[in-house]
């Protein structure tokens, strides 16, 4: 029987990454099934009853999703966050849950950079701001996206170092970021934070206060992973304490905090309208692609390499 693989979207892939996504699971024999746009939940409840495979962006896969889908055997994520996902639960359905790896990583590092430029040009509100060469940048994790984010700071003349428990001191010197063995060193010694993490039990509001008071004068953190990485709560608290600091993101506070940041600290903070990291054409046809050849060696090859609950 053909394989039925929906492509759920709420937040769209650009027309091109789209049209060849479908390109590829028609070329494989599968049917191809497009939910682009929808509001609610109820849509996808609908459009994932009968379907082998699902592609999903940042759209919720929860477990009243997982159980809709009755035939359901993969759900990829084109993106490297997979904390949307429920996986756990997935697992005891027997379902596959892969995300995609290193696809989006340019653009969210591009994006990093550019929130680094925005802030130290006060915000482009024609006030004096400061050059990023000859700063010092610290990656909190250097996987693929904190690796991008460094090849470009290297260029225009920043210092870069990281922490990363899981990357050996070599593979860092290898790119050109200094190794850093404590974490609050990072904090200490950097001009500019970027944090890098997923969204986990371990690293949910584990960015408080304790590390950003380490932070030098008119220091800025940025954030263009997941909101839960900071406490909001001691955020506000820093920058209440810290008239210097600043603070830049892809992802909204959630409310109230949001409400009082914006408030109160409107002229250091900043973050997007909408969660815009892999909001590029490239990033949509790379992580797009990934996703349906993916699918494509799950069932004709049982290729299973990028499964992340197994």
């Amino acid at each position: 029987m053909t394989k039925k693989v929906l492509l759920a979207t709420e937040k769209p892939f650009a027309a091109q990454a789209r049209d060849q996504v479908v390109a590829i699971i028609k070329e494989a024999g599968f049917e191809a099934v497009l939910l682009e746009s929808y509001q609610g939940k109820e849509p996808l409840l609908q459009a994932v009853a009968d379907v082998d495979a699902l592609i999903v962006r940042s759209d919720i896969v929860d477990a009243e999703v997982l159980a809709a889908a009755t035939k359901l055997a993969l759900v990829v994520r084109a993106g490297a966050g997979y904390d949307n996902i429920d996986c756990a639960t997935a697992k005891t359905k027997g379902v596959a849950v892969m995300n995609t790896p290193g696809q989006n990583a340019n653009a969210v590092g591009e994006l990093a950079l550019g929130l680094m430029l925005y802030m130290a040009r006060a915000r482009f509100s024609g006030k004096s701001g400061t050059e990023l060469r000859g700063r010092a940048l610290g990656c909190h994790a250097i996987g693929a996206t904190g690796r991008a984010l460094a090849g470009a700071a290297i260029g225009i003349g920043m210092k870069v170092c990281a922490f990363d428990p899981y990357v050996s001191a070599e593979a860092m010197r290898s790119f050109g970021v200094e190794p850093v063995e404590k974490l609050e060193d990072l904090y200490r010694r950097s001009d500019y934070v970027s944090l890098h993490m997923p969204a986990n039990k371990e690293t949910k509001k584990s960015i408080g206060k304790q590390l950003m008071l380490l932070m030098p004068k008119k220091a800025c953190l940025i954030n263009t992973a997941r909101a839960e990485l900071i406490d909001e709560g001691e955020l506000l608290q820093v920058l209440e304490e810290r008239k210097d600091l600043r603070y830049a993101s892809d992802v909204e506070p959630t409310a109230p905090t949001a409400a009082a940041i914006k408030e109160k600290f409107q002229d250091r903070v900043y973050w997007t309208p909408k969660k815009m990291g892999a909001q590029t054409e490239e990033a949509n046809v790379n992580a797009g692609l990934a996703a349906a050849r993916q699918i494509v060696g799950f069932f004709t090859r049982g290729e299973k390499q990028f499964i992340v609950n197994p």
